[in-house]
């Protein structure tokens, strides 16, 4: 099936910047949105970035400005450059996409394990 494959989460001091990426490998005929949720402790998942086949974007506004996201269709990746950390940052980091397995087949969503991230004050 699909697999997604996260990287790049950590410990990181308030002011810093890390880079997330992920892979995703299988059976794909065409990838649409990829993209980033988040969910902190006791707080529900919430969209972080995304980024649709055309290369439209779309943001959390309380990460305008500071995150960065892209994809790389030939290695089937997408990347968040995540610069100005806040605390409030912290949370566990979730790859997502909607693709399609095969021309006629519908759109799947599928989600990566999580990674963790960690701003310290």
């Amino acid at each position: 099936q699909v697999q997604l494959v996260e990287s790049g989460g950590g410990l990181v001091q308030a002011g810093g910047s890390l880079r997330l990426s992920c892979a995703a490998s299988g059976r794909i005929f065409s990838i649409n949105t990829l993209g980033w949720y988040r969910q902190a402790p006791g707080k529900q998942r919430e969209l972080v970035a995304v980024v649709t086949s055309d290369v439209t974007t779309n943001y959390a506004e309380s990460v305008k400005g500071r995150f960065t996201i892209s994809r790389d269709n030939a290695k089937n990746t997408v990347y968040l450059q995540m610069n100005s950390l806040k605390p409030e940052d912290t949370a566990v980091y979730y790859c997502y996409t909607a693709l399609r397995l095969a021309v006629w087949s519908r759109e799947y969503d599928y989600w990566g394990q999580g990674t963790q991230v960690t701003v310290s004050s």
